[in-house]
């Protein structure tokens, strides 16, 4: 191959005005091989990924720190108390696969301007409607679950049974599947393979995309299996109060997210300047960091809560798994 071939390669498939956040509209020709190892990196997190050690290891323990008790199994005790848990253990539940994913996919922000402060202003504001999109969803599903959440699936604390789906089960495969779907497609089109979802709206409401993804961390709540969470949810819904349900569920999410937002804005002061030189020597960067995030993190979500779920209900006859999963 000749260097004229060689530089040829590694051109930008494309060149074009950027739709919106996500979309950059300068698209490496390998795309196909970014797909491909992205998806890769995410099948392999579904079989090495403990839910135990995630959970319990490190989740449990970090509640049980920050409220000076076992958290688990623990009364609540009434509306303090219970503000006081939903933000604990969202900060406890941060290191999830779609949490990271989601703060990963924000990455080409932090180098988007060149001065300290404003990088920083730069990477809050994303944050800032983020947060209004996560509040949105988490908010009104806890106003839901304060008012009907005993008759809800999650209420429920029956022992999965081998062969069968419970309740939760499915709302978690339902919810995370859909979930996993839409990050595979927003990774798609960040490498401007299929149509970007936000092009048009964007012209109007630049921030959609960020409100979007806020929607969807709040959704994580609807699926969520987590035990502490479930702990919350069945208070919220046994209190029969709608506002208490609102602002418990949404503490529950900012806690979730602020660990991620607090590292976020320390990067993108300390080496903001630094990405936007990298981001800069090679536009492409931007598409293929954003879309490995995403695509990576859909196909972990969609095989981890669609198909190895399955196979641990016994329903499917197999899925590799590591020996400490």
């Amino acid at each position: 191959m000749s260097s004229s071939d060689i530089r040829q390669a590694r051109e930008p498939v494309a060149e074009q005005a950027s739709t919106s956040t996500f979309v950059s509209g300068v698209f490496p020709r390998r795309r196909g091989l970014v797909i491909g190892l992205s998806a890769l990196v995410g099948f392999l997190l579904t079989v090495v990924w403990s839910a135990k050690f995630v959970d319990s290891t490190i989740g449990d323990s970090i509640a049980d720190s920050m409220l000076g008790h076992p958290a688990k199994g623990a009364e609540i005790g009434g509306i303090a108390g219970g503000i006081a848990f939903a933000f604990v253990t969202g900060l406890a539940g941060t290191f999830t696969a779609c949490n990271i994913a989601v703060f990963g996919a924000m990455t080409p922000i932090l180098g988007t301007t060149a001065t300290r402060w404003s990088r920083v202003r730069a990477t809050l504001r994303p944050l800032l409607w983020l947060s209004v999109g996560m509040t949105a969803v988490s908010a009104t599903y806890g106003a839901i679950v304060g008012l009907v959440g005993t008759s809800m699936p999650q209420f429920s604390t029956a022992k999965n049974v081998a062969g069968t789906l419970s309740g939760r089960s499915i709302q978690s495969m339902i919810v995370f599947g859909l979930i996993g779907l839409t990050m595979v497609y927003l990774g798609l089109a960040a490498l401007g393979v299929v149509r970007d979802p936000f092009a048009k709206l964007s012209q109007r409401f630049p921030n959609a995309p960020m409100l979007f993804m806020g929607a969807l961390v709040g959704g994580f709540l609807i699926g969520r299996p987590f035990g502490l969470f479930r702990q919350l949810f069945r208070d919220a819904a046994e209190s029969g109060n709608p506002l208490y349900g609102a602002a418990a569920f949404t503490l529950q999410s900012l806690g979730n997210i602020l660990i991620m937002a607090v590292l976020l804005l320390v990067t993108s002061a300390v080496l903001g300047g630094k990405l936007r030189g990298w981001f800069a020597a090679d536009p492409r960067r931007m598409a293929i960091v954003t879309a490995s995030a995403l695509i990576a993190a859909g196909v972990f979500t969609f095989l981890y809560w669609d198909v190895r779920l399955l196979a641990g209900r016994g329903i499917l006859p197999w899925y590799p798994l590591a020996p400490w999963t």
